[in-house]
């Protein structure tokens, strides 16, 4: 093994990069190399599934079922509009929660949006809901999150696969990351414009976007949402959400809301490189720099995809992801810094040209 380590002359910055050579495969490739923007990607987790049917109601219809057709119909639109979509499940399956967070977490999402259906005691209740996760507000908001973390207990060794949380406890609901915080903008945007669309749209009671904690929120490491599309128990809202017509309408609401949200954060998916940026700038998140020039595959790069590098002077500088968005970008950071790369940062490529940007 060997081990590199410099600091750059042209970067001002105290840091140092350090680069651990494990495997070195050459491949032709040009002193300047900027790969085309990777794809939205957004992963669906239809809530529920197999041996947990959901929210208990009176009509028998089952909650599992109707996010399902839902999350299929929302991934189809988005599939057929250029994003790649990732489901937690496409069928009647039971997962941990654990599981569906992880799915988030492996492929880099740039969205999680879970699908759900309420459920109450008074029939006459109805609406829709968006969560982030964050402190509760309210009692409400607390006893929400408290029902949909209570597949916890569906799962034979969730003492195990969920550490020491505890569906019921104030203190594990609470205890909010770092990783979540830095989200919960982009988040509730996201959710605002969900909400938005049910109100205008399919004329659903707005009953607003609230923070609370879901566990299935609390451990992904990207914007992330849960959406209560209405009330299984209401009479007209639970019919309206077992129809073939509610639940394309509602998919067509969600779609729409990621739609307008990735123009908000200024997501572009047109293919950048750097010999057609003219004034465009690529951001990039630089993950380190050396002498060798390493085959750009994940498993030399602690699993990060998405990778380019560029080579200054005797150099070979290795960057994760491709963003003319810095909000996006800044994400992508923080997800590498997470996964390994604790010092990454951003740069900027304008007209050909590297510049720093953190």
């Amino acid at each position: 093994m060997m081990k590199v380590c410099f600091i750059p002359s042209f970067f001002n910055h105290s840091l140092t990069a350090c680069v651990l050579f494990a495997t070195f495969l050459f491949f032709p490739t040009s002193s300047s190399e900027i790969y085309s923007q990777e794809r939205f990607k957004i992963v669906i987790d239809a809530g529920h599934g197999g041996k947990d049917p959901g929210r208990p109601n009176k009509s028998g219809i089952k909650e599992k079922d109707i996010v399902l057709k839902i999350a299929l119909d929302l991934g189809k639109k988005l599939e057929n509009s250029g994003n790649e979509v990732i489901y937690t499940r496409d069928k009647d399956i039971f997962l941990t929660l654990r599981q569906r967070a992880k799915i988030a977490n492996d492929v880099d999402a740039d969205l999680f949006i879970s699908i759900h259906c309420n459920a109450f005691h008074d029939s006459s209740v109805h609406g829709s809901e968006t969560f982030v996760y964050g402190l509760h507000v309210s009692d409400a908001n607390f006893n929400v999150a408290k029902k949909e973390n209570e597949i916890i207990f569906l799962d034979d060794h969730y003492q195990d696969d969920q550490e020491t949380y505890s569906p019921t406890s104030t203190e594990s609901l609470i205890g909010t990351t770092l990783m979540q915080e830095e989200y919960l903008d982009q988040s509730i945007l996201l959710a605002s414009f969900v909400q938005n669309n049910f109100t205008k749209n399919l004329k659903i009671r707005n009953r607003g976007v609230k923070q609370s904690g879901f566990w299935v929120l609390h451990n992904t490491y990207m914007p992330s949402i849960l959406i209560e599309a209405g009330f299984m128990t209401n009479p007209k809202e639970g019919a309206y959400l077992n129809s073939k017509k509610g639940q394309v309408d509602i998919s067509n609401s969600i779609y729409d809301a990621i739609e307008r949200y990735k123009k908000a954060i200024n997501y572009s998916e047109n293919p950048v490189t750097e010999s057609n940026t003219n004034d465009i700038v690529t951001y990039k998140v630089q993950i380190a720099a050396g002498k060798r020039r390493l085959e750009l595959k994940s498993y030399n790069f602690k699993g990060l995809k998405s990778l380019s590098r560029v080579k200054d002077g005797s150099f070979y500088k290795y960057f994760y992801s491709s963003s003319n968005s810095l909000i996006e970008i800044r994400r992508k950071k923080k997800y590498a810094r997470v996964n390994g790369y604790p010092n990454a940062y951003i740069v900027g490529f304008k007209n050909g040209k590297l510049f720093d940007v953190d």
